[in-house]
């Protein structure tokens, strides 16, 4: 199947609201997003706070009760830092005791003697694609960002030369390789063959990593030449240290999480059944707040102890990590906060009402549909669980490879330009030192260029299976 029609994806949806209700709920979108750039741009306020008052404004012109905005902007807040502050908060202390310890310098300092210069892009997407593969987004940017500020502090790289790379590698595997949330909800509401589906985003993963990450990395060094943030650069304490830990032993710490969470996705693949008590024991094993707390306990001794620290030490570093990192918690917040004033507003829904009629090819309208979500909500696993929910139909008269490419459409969309209302966008803000508009240029137009050439691969792979 080729084409169809969106009114057969729409009869089994909620109440559609009225055309005046798009009109307000678009303008009421527009005029969210506007105000927290506004703030943030113009005024000069904190994120945090322009975060809250797009939320009410948002609120407000789509004539919602505001006890109603306030509750969904809270319960935004309240997930996303209970889902991802705690994890930024542990992947904080790993980066410190990594970075106090000597351990990230011996990283860095074996990345810049094995590969040359010009090949430096290029390793930080591998290294970031298998680190990213088992891994949240969220989680594989704080393991990551250690690595990525000491390797463009010591080579002295412009800080997107290094930054966008890492970024392409993690976002990739994100929106289109399972075990990642995303595409695992997609799999399942498509019917789609989890195999095919992993064989064939890869073949789209490694193209789209490549162009996204390291030859845009290219243009975007030139477009926003920045420096590490101070701040946020862990420094070079080894030279002060007696011994530093191995580099085999630092990268096994490294990836231990990594390595739990992909243990735990490779027993739900072999056992696939939540009764299990093997699969039991993985789920908590591999749920990455048990998996990073074993990295920092274990980093303790793995890092800590074997530069000769103390305990004294170990705690000094533990409780210097968590300072730095409390106002992005804050803004990542505040940024699930708003987009859950978006999904409670029923943008949803409206995109649904406004694709009826549509008549084009089933990849193509599962990608804009991801993208219209994605847009609106900031969310690319509430746009990749939503838009598999609207075009699962379609895959029952597909072949299992072109039911695997629906997944991948849909991925692709999932990924489309991150904006203000993206705690990603939030996230790679204040770990790089941008400002809003240098983010966009970058962090945004990655993602897009992520978004478009998937899409494309997609179709491309369509015509010859």
């Amino acid at each position: 199947m080729t084409h169809l029609s969106v009114e057969m994806l729409a009869a089994d949806a909620a109440e559609p609201i009225t055309t005046a209700g798009h009109a307000q709920l678009g303008i009421a979108v527009l005029a969210g997003i506007a105000v927290i750039v506004l703030l943030i741009t113009k005024f000069k306020l904190h994120a945090f706070l322009s975060l809250i008052i797009g939320s009410l404004v948002l609120g407000a012109v789509a004539g919602a009760p505001l006890d109603k905005t306030v509750t969904s902007f809270s319960a935004g807040l309240g997930t996303t830092v209970a889902g991802t502050g705690v994890l930024i908060a542990l992947g904080a202390v790993l980066g410190r005791l990594l970075a106090d310890s000597g351990g990230a310098d011996q990283i860095v300092d074996t990345i810049l003697a094995k590969a040359g210069r010009k090949a430096m892009p290029w390793a930080m997407v591998l290294i970031a694609g298998i680190v990213g593969l088992p891994l949240f987004f969220e989680v594989g940017i704080v393991l990551l960002i250690p690595v990525v500020l000491l390797v463009a502090k010591r080579g002295n790289f412009s800080l997107m030369r290094i930054g966008i790379p890492a970024l392409a590698g993690l976002s990739v595997m994100h929106g289109l390789i399972p075990p990642h949330p995303g595409p695992l909800a997609a799999i399942d509401a498509v019917g789609a063959n989890l195999g095919v589906t992993l064989a064939l985003g890869v073949v789209v993963a490694i193209p789209t990593a490549i162009i996204a990450g390291p030859v845009f990395s290219r243009y975007a060094a030139r477009w926003v030449d920045i420096q590490p943030p101070e701040n946020l650069v862990p420094e070079r304490t080894s030279d002060d240290l007696a011994k530093r830990p191995g580099f085999g032993i630092t990268v096994a710490t490294v990836l231990l999480p990594v390595v739990m969470m992909l243990a735990k996705a490779l027993v739900d693949i072999v056992v696939d059944d939540p009764g299990h008590q093997v699969q039991k024991v993985f789920d908590v094993i591999g749920s990455p707040l048990i998996a990073l707390l074993t990295a920092v306990i274990v980093a303790m001794f793995t890092l800590g102890r074997a530069a000769g620290f103390t305990r004294d030490r170990i705690a000094a570093t533990v409780e210097k990590s968590l300072a730095p990192i409390a106002g992005v918690v804050l803004i990542v917040g505040a940024g699930g906060g708003f987009k859950q004033t978006l999904v409670d507003a029923g943008v949803g829904q409206m995109i649904l009402d406004i694709s009826k009629g549509w008549n084009i090819s089933a990849l193509l309208l599962a990608w804009l549909i991801a993208v219209a979500i994605r847009l609106a909500t900031g969310s690319a696993t509430v746009a990749t669980i939503s838009a598999a929910g609207l075009v699962a139909p379609l895959a029952a008269e597909m072949t299992t490879p072109h039911a695997a490419l629906l997944v991948l459409a849909i991925g692709s969309g999932s990924l489309f330009f991150s904006h203000v209302n993206d705690a990603g966008f939030w996230l790679v803000k204040e770990y790089f030192g941008m400002n809003v508009g240098q983010t966009l240029k970058t962090w945004s137009v990655m993602e897009t260029l992520i978004s478009v050439v998937g899409i494309v691969c997609v179709l491309l792979l369509s015509l010859v299976l």
